[in-house]
């Protein structure tokens, strides 16, 4: 795990404060239930009583004061709402200002390109359930005041892409083979409220939502012999303000200056003082305002102090952001967003832009991936199940089985990785984390189909080139990447066989 202080404030809440929320969440769902048994379990249950007991009176009718729970409430919506503006605050500062490993973990200034100088494996363990099949490029880019024009040489026909992310973490644009093409380019990134044109020969991609952006940049890699010329490509991937482009010897500013996230062990307030900073630095959009009247009541807003509302209301607020994390991981967990077919998880077609879908912009693009491709650029298929419908575990052995003609369809590449519950790849004594159409020693089956093995250790000598190493203890789950998928498969139409348990 990365060190306390630069993991992310809604990672440090302390384990028994999210244990204790969880439980309280967990009870006052009985309570709705189960009134009298929930009071009697109540008595059981001294650690919790204070809180089931505003429950249980909310319930009946009976409340010491009802704006307690009704902040609550509120501030869970306004979690919710915000937790993408929290999590890419703490994100930000710490891939701006905290170096730890650069060459697996994002360290760079504003305006610059991050690369990865090789591929990610379990040593990164910032989350978001990174992938093994390209190298990363990143950068936190601020078009406050100006345009930033991106460029990059001749891709020749590798796969590459630059994911354009706002600061809600929804996808405004792209470039890359699939949208802008392999040649050389140069592409300027324009901020809300520029008016202007770019200079000859910059395309002018879509206006950004937000000053702020985050660019996720992937470059395809085959095999660690092909690092150095992907280090090569990464060399030449340029960020330059408008101010400064066209001057070859101009240097651009290497500014760390962002905001500085406040750690809830410093103040339990810090997220809503963190989110109240951020909006007002990433202004919503103007259809949400009167959303932002109702947040407005319990001081959640652009410059707005929570410090000035009553201590019952910063209670409430301080209660809800411990409860909303738990609950952003349930609704991953749930599948409530996807469309179920043999225990993968399909994406909607919304998915990378989830827009006014507060919920699942915050669980299922931010929590679970930093941010989330559009369907078009590639899929990602989940599965935390077998065929029969029960939890992956530790101790079992798993085959995923592909009939012959039946691989997945893409037009780029597709491969499969395994995950512990945190978002990271898992330890391996193989130092394997993924197994798809590149993998060298593929063996196929007698009947021309693809079976890959699932297991925490070794397969028998005549399966280990098919292995696909899992967790030793704790849940886990795999992750299917389809890029550039074909039709069938953002329309569910290719169904991807099931996870079958074999011991």
């Amino acid at each position: 795990m990365a060190e306390p202080s630069q993991t992310p404030a809604w990672r440090r809440i302390p384990e028994d404060a999210v244990g204790a929320a969880a439980a309280v969440a967990r009870a006052a769902a009985h309570a709705t239930l189960h009134p009298r048994s929930t009071l009697d379990r109540a008595r059981r249950l001294p650690e919790i009583v204070p809180a089931l007991g505003q429950a249980v009176k909310t319930l009946t009718g009976r409340t010491d004061d009802w704006r307690v729970e009704y902040a609550y409430t509120l501030g869970e919506q306004a979690y919710v709402y915000g937790f993408p503006y929290i999590y890419y605050a703490e994100l930000r500062h710490a891939w701006v200002t905290q170096p730890r490993n650069p060459a697996t973990i994002p360290y760079a200034p504003v305006n610059h390109f991050w690369h990865a100088e090789q591929l990610l494996d379990a040593t990164y363990r910032d989350g978001g359930c990174p992938n093994n099949d390209t190298m990363y490029s990143v950068a936190w880019v601020n078009l406050g005041s100006e345009p930033v024009i991106l460029s990059h040489p001749d891709m020749g026909d590798r796969y590459f892409t630059f994911e354009l992310v706002g600061m809600t973490s929804d996808n405004f644009a792209y470039v890359g083979q699939r949208t802008t093409g392999s040649d050389a380019g140069n592409f300027a990134l324009v901020g809300p409220n520029w008016k202007g044109k770019p200079p000859e020969g910059v395309h002018r991609l879509k206006k950004a939502p937000s000053p702020w952006i985050l660019i996720l940049g992937r470059t395809l890699v085959n095999g660690p012999d092909d690092v150095p010329r992907v280090r090569e490509l990464q060399e030449h991937y340029r960020l330059t303000p408008l101010s400064l482009y066209g001057q070859p010897e101009a240097k651009v500013p290497e500014s760390r200056d962002v905001l500085t996230p406040i750690p809830v062990e410093e103040d339990p307030l810090g997220p809503w003082k963190t989110l109240n900073a951020m909006l007002a630095e990433n202004p919503p959009p103007s259809h949400h305002q009167l959303l932002l009247e109702q947040f407005a009541q319990i001081a959640i807003g652009p410059g707005l102090d929570v410090e000035a509302q009553p201590d019952a209301v910063k209670q409430s607020l301080i209660r809800a952001a411990a409860v909303g994390l738990p609950l952003l991981r349930q609704q991953i967990l749930s599948g409530d967003w996807a469309h179920l077919v043999n225990g993968w998880r399909y994406p909607p077609t919304q998915m990378g832009r989830f827009g006014d879908d507060f919920l699942k912009r915050a669980a299922d693009q931010a929590l679970l991936g930093v941010a989330a491709n559009d369907p078009a650029e590639a899929v990602y298929l989940l599965n935390f199940d077998d065929a029969d419908g029960n939890k992956l575990v530790s101790n079992g052995r798993y085959e995923l089985h592909f009939r012959a003609g039946a691989l997945p369809p893409v037009d780029a590449f597709w491969s499969l990785s395994a995950y512990q519950e945190d978002m990271n790849l898992i330890p391996n004594e193989a130092d394997r984390y993924s197994i798809g159409d590149r993998t060298t020693g593929l063996q196929r089956d007698e009947d021309g189909g693809l079976t890959i093995h699932l297991q925490s250790e070794p397969p028998d000598q005549g399966r280990k080139s098919n292995w696909l190493p899992t967790a030793k203890s704790g849940n886990w789950f795999v992750a299917l990447r389809m890029y550039r998928p074909h039709a069938e498969v953002i329309d569910a139409v290719w169904e991807c066989p099931p996870l079958t348990r074999v011991a």
